[in-house]
This record gives C-alpha cells, structure tokens and sequence, in this order.
C-alpha cells in the first residue's frame, strides 16, 4: 500500500524586515548657476544600488536623486533647475535570511523638502522607508489517491474537494516605452528644458497566452525656454497612450495575475523633426515589473482513512493553503480645497499639478481591506508678483477608503497596490483651489486554509482485545455530530455496507435514526 501524492506548488513570505531613515545634507549651488531666491518645487526618487545579505541581516546601499526647480532673481533668468544625489547604506535585521537569498527591496519616499540656507546653499533633507522580503517557491504534497497491493488489507478513505491556487509563474521582467511627440504649430521652438515630470496613469496588466499585456497612459509635462530672444518660459503637457507585451512563456488567459511595476530608467531629450526644428520630444521610460501569476486547480485530497481488518494509523502534518478569495480593483475619488497663505503670492494661472500616494496602514475589516493615508499634492503656478512670477502650493489630503471583499477574514493575506491619478486643480479664486484625483487601488486576496495533510499510513494488527469489544451486532442512534464516516470507523464497518444493510440511497443521516451496524459485514 502506497500513498499517491500530488505537488502543491505554493508560494510564502520567508521573512521581512523595514527601516526608516533619514538623510539630510547642506547643498552647495554650482558657481555656473545663478542664487537662489526662492524654492519653488522639488522631488525625489530612491535608487538601489546594491543589495547583499548576510545571517540575519541586508546591507543595502543606494542615494537618493533629487531635483529642484527654484527662482532667481537675476535678469534674464527666472527658472532653475538644480540637480543632485545622496548616497545611502542601511542594515536591514531580516531574522532567517542567507547569503544565498534573493531579496526584494523596495524603497518608499515619504517626504522630501528643500529649504534656503543662504543664496548660495541649500538644505535637502528626505525621509524615506526600505522595505525587504525573501521570497521562496515550496512544494506541499498533497495525498490524492491510495495504491494498493494484492492481497493487501482493505482501508476505507474518504476524500475533499480543494478549490486552490497555485503559483505558476515567478519573474522580474522589464518593459520598454519609446514614444516620439511633436509639439503643436503654437507652441515655440524648444531651447531648452528646464523641468520635466513624466508619470503613469490607469496601467492595466493582463495575463495573455505566452504573454503579459500592458497599457496605460503616460502624462508628460514640461516647462522649457523657447528659442530666441525675450522668448518667455513656456510649458507643454500631453497625456500618451501606450500598449505591448512582455514575453512569458508558459503564460496564458485565465491565470489570476498578480503584477507590480514601477518606473526605473527614464529618459527625455529634444530632437529636430522633419524641418530640422528643436520641437520634437523623445522619451524612453523603463517599466521593472514584478510578475506573479497564479492559476485555480480543483485537488481532491485523501483527508482520513480507517481500516476495516486492520489497524490503521495516519501520520499528518499541519499546513496551510492558498484559495483564491478575490481579485479586486477599486478607485476612491478625493477633492479638497487648498488655500494660498502667503497673499503676496495670489494665483494668476495654473501651469501643473502633480501628486504621490502613500498608504500608511491597510487592515483587514468585516467589509474588506480599509485603506487609510493621504495624498500630497503640489501645484505650480503663476503668481501676479513680477518679481517672484512662479510659486508652488503644496497641500497633504488624508483618506480612508475600503476595497469592498465579500467574506473576508482576519487569517486571509492579501497583496495590495495602488496609485494616484487624474490629477486636477481648478481655480476658484485668487487664493483658493479646488483640488480633484482619482486613486486606483489593485488586491489579490487568498483564503488562508489550514489543513492536516497526511504524510505517511501506518498499517498493524488489531489488537485481540479491542476485537473481542466489538459487538456483532449492534442497532445504533445516530447522534447530532455523527455521520456514516465515523460510524464506520468507530465500528471497523465499510460505509458502502452500512448503506447497503440500511438501504440507505444517500449519505445524509440525521439525529435520531437508527443504523443496524453488523460485525464483519
């Protein structure tokens, strides 16, 4: 006799660890770039350089990149750019982590400002978290049948429908964007540019046979000196449409994808188009994206067996395993109004707005899985002031929102993403905007299923004693917790025959009704 098992593939978080860290640093302004008057508008992105983990911990190094658009008040030159890094290195303590480990890190920007030491100098301080995981692919073997030999001891077993999810595909992969965009006949030639923001909108990531499909909108904004003389600052902003694929084999439609992405190499240069014009803007922007796909499998598993001649002993082992909950996307809108609080820098045109999500916490509730953090926006503009004409109003908008999932309990896991888009400010006056996003939200939620999964049957003789216990015949009463399962292995009686003696058509028995159970039927 033989236990025929069936491969499980799972997947699990092998251990995890944070840090928060601060970086600050006084910022010499280059001899070839003019003072300082005011800061008008900054970001930031951390870039990992190096990850190499030990016993126990992660040392990870990287910088931050920054950029700063400020205002000067020397003639001829209003707008300025300065550009510049930070380097970093932090333990991350990973409990359970080697050297062999393949470590995931993700790096979350909480908040970055710029401030004014003295015309010359600036103050650059970022706060920013470093977030590390192992993850491992296992197999759990799961008892799906039973060989058995000639002559072998008769077992009864009974079986369970699983509906699972298992991993079937894991990879890093990148996607590459070209796109070429010719500026409108009313727009100036471009000289040079000054500031650029170039951001994501309303990706889709859809698994396909042999392939992930992929597409959004990209929204580029930029603000460039035109050519020629007393030529003001002028500004440009498209919303890019974008599709492809990204080759995976072994993938196919049906799978539940569970896919990250985020934004990695990036590139934005100006160059002449058919008449030989600075007017025409070629991006590069490489997506890193992080493919998980799962797929459903219904697995019928041995969940006990008795035996009916013989003693029989199973020998299990706690587990759990995953079954597809939910996948869910949910978009929360947000509004607000920011007001301007210095009066000397009323608003007299809006140029651009842009903002970043960070979610602070995300609990599993009765409804679903509530999402709380804020949204940080800032807007560019122009201000009625000649001597100061740009400012940036920045603003913080709190939210809670919960992704609605139909059954969800405390011991379900889940993955979440989510993002900000749609961004718009509109004004109302003066001093005040009305401030309107949409956030995109993603989750992949399982149900956690625990589960004693036999490993081994051990088979041996009945005891004498017990055999003389037995009765030879006995009229017995169901009670409410029984069932034709364990009757029969109480009384070492195959349930096909007490069904058959009985002339029972089903396994259904309710308190109360009264079985002739036979010895050695």
């Amino acid at each position: 006799m033989e236990l025929i098992k069936k491969n499980i593939h799972m997947d699990r978080i092998k251990c995890r660890g944070s840090s928060q860290l601060t970086l600050e640093e006084d910022i010499n302004i280059p001899d070839s770039k003019p003072d300082v008057a005011d800061v008008i508008y900054e970001k930031g992105q951390i870039q990992i350089e190096e990850v190499k983990p030990t016993e126990d911990h992660v040392n990870v190094r990287g910088r931050l990149l920054f950029s700063v658009l400020y205002q000067t008040r020397e003639e001829g030159e209003k707008l300025v750019c300065l550009e510049g890094k930070l380097p970093f290195e932090e333990q991350l303590y990973m409990e359970g982590v080697k050297a062999s480990d393949a470590v995931s890190i993700k790096a979350e920007l909480e908040d970055l400002s710029v401030c004014i030491i003295n015309s010359r100098k600036l103050s650059v301080q970022a706060l920013f978290t470093l977030k590390g995981w192992v993850e491992e692919l296992y197999d759990e073997e799961a008892p799906v049948d039973i060989y058995f030999e000639e002559g072998g001891a008769p077992l009864e077993y009974r079986k369970v429908k699983m509906e699972l999810a298992q991993i079937a595909i894991q990879k890093n992969d990148i996607f590459r964007i070209r796109e070429e965009i010719t500026l409108p006949q009313n727009y100036p030639n471009i000289f040079h540019i000054i500031w650029d923001s170039i951001t994501l909108e309303d990706v889709e990531c859809k698994p396909l046979a042999e392939n992930i499909g992929i597409q959004g909108d990209i929204k580029l904004f930029i603000l460039y000196e035109g050519e020629g003389e007393n030529t003001p600052v002028s500004t440009f902003e498209t919303l890019i449409p974008f599709s492809g694929t990204v080759e995976c084999h072994g993938c196919q439609d049906g799978l539940i994808g569970d896919i990250t992405y985020s934004m990695g190499h990036k590139e934005l240069e100006v160059k002449p188009d058919f008449d030989g014009e600075e007017r025409t803007l070629a991006l590069e922007l490489v997506l890193d994206m992080g493919i998980k796909l799962y797929e459903e499998e219904t697995v019928e598993m041995i969940s006990d067996v008795y035996g009916v001649a013989k003693e029989v002993e199973t020998i299990d082992r706690g587990t759990s395993l995953k079954q597809l909950l939910m996948r869910i996307d949910g978009k929360y809108k947000v509004t607000d109004r920011l007001k301007v609080k210095n009066p000397e820098a009323r608003v007299l045109q809006l140029l651009f707005s842009a903002g970043s999500l960070q979610i602070d916490s995300k609990t599993i509730t009765a409804e679903g899985i509530c999402i709380e953090g804020t949204l940080a926006v800032q807007v560019l503009y122009i201000t009625g002031d000649d001597a100061a004409p740009y400012n940036c109003l920045k603003g913080s908008i709190p939210f809670t929102y919960t992704l609605e999932v139909a059954g969800i309990s405390p011991m379900d896991t889940f993955t979440l993403s989510g993002s900000a888009g749609q961004i718009q400010a509109v004004m109302i006056d003066s001093e005040e905007m009305d401030i309107k996003a949409v956030l995109n939200f993603q989750a992949v939620v399982f149900r956690s299923l625990p589960v004693q999964m036999i490993t081994d049957i051990k088979v041996s003789e009945l005891e004498p004693e017990k055999i003389s216990e037995l009765p030879g015949m006995v009229v017995y009463v169901v009670r409410p917790e029984d069932n034709l399962w364990n009757i029969g292995k109480r009384y070492y009686v195959p349930v096909e025959k007490i069904k058959e003696v009985n002339d029972l058509t089903s396994d259904e028995v309710k308190p109360g009704d009264k079985l002739l159970i036979v010895k050695g039927m």
